[in-house]
């Protein structure tokens, strides 16, 4: 309905130009050789207008705007200045049909007056084919709002006439393919989003409050600041659509519930007003508010009684540029009187009624979007220049200009305005200008306090210094939780990332606050860590190598049992016959010498870096060769208890046991059978190389990996064989003093109980670098005791008491004895 009122209004103004050539001069008017549109909303429609019949809006009965009446009269400015230039276009001469856009729908009539000549629309296929109808319009200025350019724009966009816009930042003008022919000296949303990112960033702001207003900037701006906070710490906890009627009572009883301390106000400069007014009168305190480019230099609400008590206000805003002769010529604009007739109207729906303002009021109006207005103007007439060929003092009067043409060299912009380069991208967005940041003060006044710059490069600063905090110095927070202390992870509390409750990691693991805040990871096998850390520390990797004292000490040790091995041998060799060394065993005792020092050779593969194969030879040898060590006492065990005790209770079984040798047999069985079991042990898991991590948490011990359950067979046979020799040397404890062989064999079995119960017990409770040590000790210390307490007995009557080494000492002693258990 509102189009068709357009449409209807542009009717009634076609009917008025075709039966009223003339019109009187006001200031939305100025002829020229080319004419620059202009877009200003200097009245504003705040609400719905509704009508019984169609006709056209009444710009003045809306609310003046002050402040885009002074953009308005910088265009003017600029125009004239630039024909006042002789460098500029030389003998050519601007002028400027400014149309006061008050309505988004009801403007229209306006509109097509630019577009056309004579208020007839020229077809966009057809002006090379009347050259008469050509509008002088080359370029339009304008419009403000990004809701008013959306509207607008289709329009212009189809004969590709160029639009400079000072205000439209949404960033939907970006995209060439719908709007080829726009283009801005303001930058769009996204690089007003990215600074106020920044701004929170700086002072790590995360828990924040987006109230945009309900229209394609505010919309536009909400959408771009959520995209950006994505991979950021920054939380969106609140945001609202609002307007000048909206509910603020319900908004800010929202952000108090959530404690919100940081509010961001996307919006035009009324809807901001309402959200600043409203919060003064519901006592809204401690917050920060950060205000866009629209609003940041308002010059009343800095001045406002109770802007102090809601807190601090900080603002992105466009630097403020003194232009020369501004001042000037709005002082002798104002000393004519341009209203005279204010009955009689420029457009359909446009009335000057602007003679009421002083110089002082308009100078004095909020200075935004001032440079980007005279920048704009200055960009269509440098196109204009290059587009006439202007050069030598004269431009090219046989040029026929099209808009297009303008536009091509527009896009190509690149001149320098009050010391600014002035350069658009292919988006048609300035290359050029900064941002202020900018601090409402006790005085009233916004004060600057940093800047961002977008070219060369992005970089922002801000003096915190000059920042008076409503925290009395300190920055204020605006967390939903607070930072969680080094070594934490955060485990989240909700929907949002902002909110958590705080985890220490625990030892072996770490917090990377930068890549994952929320997960403790795992360090590697060669890394440890303490509870809390952030990072990880290698390892130390610890073994014992060949030249450790306590290695040296027991390979020494095992190179004596060897050597003490093979001197007893030779001394049993030599008293072979004697019956020390026949009671002892005879020819079993070279086979159990033997087997000692074959194990003892398990302990030279207890040092180093362990391989395969030396974790294979730590164990084979002892556990085969020690095999047959036992078997030879278990069988001297029982030929002892048999000779003295079974020989006359069971002679069959002694005669059977002496026929077929039973003692070899047994110890061949044995062999043969532990023989066995390694080899299946060793072919289904063998022992490898081991990193032992969990007994010490900033150490690698290297160790050898032993499968219990594989090698249970061989294990239970030494077990076995070890208990049978035990209960056979036992049951000969009654047996003559003298011989001893029986008790002998009971101690060293105890002895050797005791050696493993001991490495056992200490196994259980250290898993240090030196188990290999000790472990080599225990075997030692196992072969040691057979040495010690059985052979070296043996060659110690040898050697000094040769006395107890007859024949007849040895009958004495088992006559005693058979005499004593006879009766």
């Amino acid at each position: 309905m509102k189009y068709f009122l357009a449409f209807l209004c542009l009717l009634e103004y076609l009917l008025h130009a075709f039966t009223q050539n003339t019109v009187p001069a006001s200031e939305f008017q100025l002829e020229g050789d080319y004419l620059i549109g202009g877009l200003f909303d200097i009245h504003h429609v705040s609400a719905p207008v509704y009508h019984d019949r169609p006709e056209a809006i009444d710009c003045t009965s809306q609310p003046f705007l002050l402040p885009n009446y002074r953009r308005f009269q910088l265009m003017r400015f600029s125009v004239e200045e630039i024909n006042n230039s002789t460098n500029l276009l030389p003998n050519v001469s601007l002028g400027y049909e400014i149309f006061d856009h008050c309505s988004d729908t009801q403007s229209f009539p306006g509109i097509f007056k630019l577009i056309s000549d004579n208020g007839l629309i020229q077809p966009w296929d057809e002006p090379q084919k009347n050259l008469s109808k050509v509008s002088k319009v080359i370029a339009v200025v304008g419009p403000f709002t990004s809701t008013q350019g959306l509207t607008v724009a289709p329009l212009f966009m189809v004969d590709l006439i160029p639009m400079v816009s000072y205000g439209s930042s949404s960033s939907v003008f970006s995209k060439k393919f719908n709007f080829p022919s726009f283009l801005r000296t303001v930058h769009p949303n996204k690089d007003t989003i990215e600074v106020i990112v920044n701004i929170l960033q700086q002072f790590n702001w995360r828990w924040v409050a987006f109230l945009n207003s309900y229209n394609d900037f505010g919309i536009d701006g909400r959408e771009l600041f959520i995209k950006r906070i994505e991979d950021t710490e920054i939380c969106l906890a609140y945001t609202k659509d609002i307007n000048i009627n909206t509910n603020y009572h319900q908004v800010f009883k929202q952000i108090e519930a959530q404690k919100i301390h940081t509010i961001i106000v996307f919006a035009a400069k009324s809807t901001a007003e309402a959200v600043i007014d409203s919060a003064i009168q519901l006592n809204i305190t401690n917050k920060v508010w950060i205000a866009d480019d629209g609003w940041s230099l308002n010059t009343r609400l800095p001045k406002e009684k109770g802007i102090k008590s809601i807190g601090t206000v900080l603002g992105v805003s466009q630097p403020v540029v003194t232009i020369p002769g501004f001042s000037d010529f709005i002082y002798s604009s104002k000393s004519q009187n341009h209203c005279e007739n204010a009955e009689q109207e420029r457009f359909c729906n446009q009335v000057c009624n602007c003679s009421n303002l002083s110089a002082e009021d308009i100078i004095a109006a909020d200075p935004s979007f001032s440079f980007p207005v005279y920048s704009a103007v200055y960009a269509i007439a440098h196109a204009l220049h290059n587009t006439l060929q202007c050069g030598s003092g004269r431009c090219n009067d046989n040029i026929t200009v099209y808009p297009h043409m303008v536009l091509a060299h527009l896009m190509k912009s690149n001149f320098t305005l009050l010391n600014r380069s002035i350069e658009f991208d292919e988006n048609g967005d300035p290359k050029f200008g900064s941002y202020s940041i900018v601090f409402w003060n006790h005085s009233g006044d916004a004060e600057e306090v940093g800047f961002y710059n977008f070219h060369p490069s992005f970089h922002l600063y801000i003096n915190n210094s000059k920042i008076q905090w409503y925290t009395t110095g300190e920055v204020p927070t605006s967390l939903c939780s607070p930072e969680c202390p080094k070594g934490n992870t955060k485990k989240l509390n909700g929907i949002h990332k902002c909110c958590f409750n705080c985890q220490i990691c625990p030892n072996g693991t770490y917090v990377n606050s930068t890549e994952d805040p929320y997960k403790c990871i795992n360090c590697k096998e060669t890394e440890w860590s303490a509870e809390g850390s952030t990072s990880c520390s290698l390892r130390v990797v610890e073994y014992i190598p060949f030249t450790d004292s306590g290695a040296i000490v027991i390979m020494v040790g095992a190179c004596t049992l060897m050597g003490l091995t093979l001197a007893m041998s030779v001394l049993f060799a030599i008293n072979y016959n004697t019956p020390v060394v026949r009671s002892a065993g005879g020819p079993m005792c070279f086979l159990i010498l033997g087997c000692l020092s074959l194990c003892s050779l398990s302990v030279f593969f207890y040092f180093d870096k362990p391989t395969t194969s030396f974790c294979i030879l730590r164990f084979l040898p002892f556990l085969l060769f020690y095999t047959v060590c036992l078997a030879c006492f278990v069988v001297r065990s029982f030929q002892i208890v048999c000779i003295f005790k079974i020989a006359v209770k069971f002679p069959k079984l002694h005669s059977w046991w002496m026929k077929y040798h039973g003692q070899w047999l047994v110890i061949t069985v044995a062999f043969l059978t532990q023989a066995l079991l390694l080899l299946i042990a060793y072919s289904f898991v063998p022992p490898k190389p081991y990193n032992e991590t969990v007994w010490s948490r900033d150490k690698i011990i290297f160790g050898c990996d032993i499968n219990l359950k594989a090698l249970s067979g061989p294990l239970v046979l030494l077990l076995s064989l070890c208990s049978l020799c035990f209960i056979f040397s036992y049951m000969g404890k009654d047996l003559p003093k003298n011989y001893n062989e029986a008790k002998a064999i009971t101690f060293c079995l105890l002895l050797l109980i005791l050696t493993w119960i001991i490495f056992s017990t200490v196994y259980v409770l250290y898993r240090g670098k030196y188990i290999p040590t000790l472990k080599a000790l225990a075997v030692l210390s196992s072969l040691y005791s057979f040495l010690l307490f059985y052979f070296l007995p043996k060659c110690y009557i040898i050697i000094f008491q040769s006395y107890k080494n007859t024949q007849q000492y040895f009958q004495g002693l088992i006559q005693n004895y058979t005499k004593t258990i006879s009766q």
